[in-house]
């Protein structure tokens, strides 16, 4: 059996590792189901049940913290028991159980407990993810690997979006808000997708286990790690503090004039930049210094986000939106697989929990901080500050890429 597994895990599909190709799948039909729900659900929230603009940024802050910050203790879970498949399939499996449960969503709170729920999938599943990836995958391909997994994301969102703009056209075509019947019908065809990726991860999906006797000393802390890895995490986290949800951009884009339909279709557009920039972002990583993309993708960021702060008309808007998916594409598969490159193999699921956690710590102030500016000072001033924060942690990772290490 092992070395069936063994064989598993040097195998690769068009140039893939094993493990990336199969998680790359997952993402696709996991962000199928999502891009139904989760980027339709500020709408609902606000057309619907309407919360004020400060709920839904406490909703999404509670959300994206609950899961970043459960993405540290699963990572350092799976470093200890030397373990990942199984976090992984119940972290997937949560969330599967809980997102049909948006169709009886009646008030914000409801939508508050499911969200969270949804989230501790997510943060259960991630990190000991992404430790999977990298440990199944040569340090030269790395980027290629994490670039493949992050441009199947949104290329699930893409068949998604292009499914909802379906639906909505045949039943709401010039609607210019979200109703709870549109809502429903899309939560219903976002179901099946999940069950179809949970059961990829348990059919295909191979376990790894870390060779080195120390995976079983792991500690929940950054002593021991290089400090190159702890200044990224403190850089991240700066700009993580002016990353608010994109549920804001949601808002600011139906506030400019455009229907439900033209948004979900502006959304597809967004998700295709980020497809066809993910994979070559991460192969180029392979071939330079990582931090230069990131650094890039912050500064496309920085730009897209002073234009949304100053932005007045509805083409503008638009093409903003989709121009955004560049700096996706430029950074998310990037920076994991920087990761991979600061730590050693048996530290990663712990490593990738830290990062993860960074994120998670600044998520929730980022997102709450940002829908207090909209709504006491004015729509513009969550994206303003979201620029200038990453104005600065771009100039602070630039000072990282020619650091030495402690080894």
């Amino acid at each position: 059996m092992k070395n069936e597994k063994n064989n598993l895990e040097e195998k690769k599909i068009l140039g893939i590792p094993w493990n990336a190709f199969i998680f790359g799948f997952v993402s696709f039909l996991n962000d199928f189901s999502s891009e139904l729900t989760i980027r339709a659900l500020p709408l609902f929230l606000k057309n619907v049940l309407n919360a004020k603009t400060s709920v839904i940024g406490l909703i999404e802050g509670v959300a994206d913290s609950t899961a970043t910050i459960l993405k540290i203790f699963s990572g350092y879970l799976s470093d200890k028991l030397n373990q990942r498949k199984w976090l992984v399939t119940i972290g997937y499996g949560l969330s599967a159980l809980s997102k049909p449960l948006l169709y009886f969503a009646n008030n914000w709170v409801f939508v508050l407990v499911i969200r969270f729920l949804d989230r501790v999938g997510k943060g259960i599943r991630t990190s000991p993810r992404d430790a999977l990836i990298a440990n199944t995958t040569k340090k030269e391909e790395l980027g290629k690997a994490f670039g493949f997994n992050r441009a199947m994301d949104p290329a699930g969102a893409i068949l998604a979006l292009i499914v909802g703009s379906f639906i909505i056209y045949f039943t709401s075509k010039n609607a210019l808000k979200l109703t709870q019947h549109l809502f429903q019908i899309l939560v219903l065809v976002s179901i099946f997708p999940v069950f179809v990726a949970l059961f990829l991860i348990i059919a295909f999906a191979v376990d790894s286990k870390n060779q080195n006797p120390s995976a079983t000393k792991v500690n929940l802390s950054l002593k021991g790690f290089d400090r190159k890895f702890k200044l990224y995490l403190l850089t991240i986290s700066i700009f993580t503090l002016g990353n608010s949800s994109d549920a804001f951009l949601i808002l600011q884009a139906q506030n400019r004039g455009l229907t439900v339909l033209e948004i979900f279709l502006m959304l597809a557009a967004f998700n295709l930049i980020t497809t066809l920039s993910a994979y070559p972002a991460g192969i180029l990583s392979d071939r330079i210094k990582r931090q230069y993309l990131i650094v890039m993708g912050w500064i496309v960021y920085a730009l897209i986000y002073l234009g949304f702060g100053l932005a007045t008309k509805t083409y503008q808007i638009v093409a903003l939106y989709i121009l955004y998916g560049l700096y996706y594409g430029l950074t998310e598969g990037v920076e994991k697989a920087l990761v991979a490159d600061l730590v050693p193999p048996e530290k990663r699921g712990t490593a990738y929990g830290l990062y993860n956690g960074a994120v998670g710590i600044f998520a929730f102030p980022a997102s709450l901080v940002a829908g207090f500016l909209w709504q006491y000072i004015n729509p513009s001033a969550p994206f303003i500050f979201g620029a200038v924060l990453a104005i600065f942690a771009s100039i602070m990772l630039l000072k990282v890429v020619n650091m030495k290490s402690d080894n």
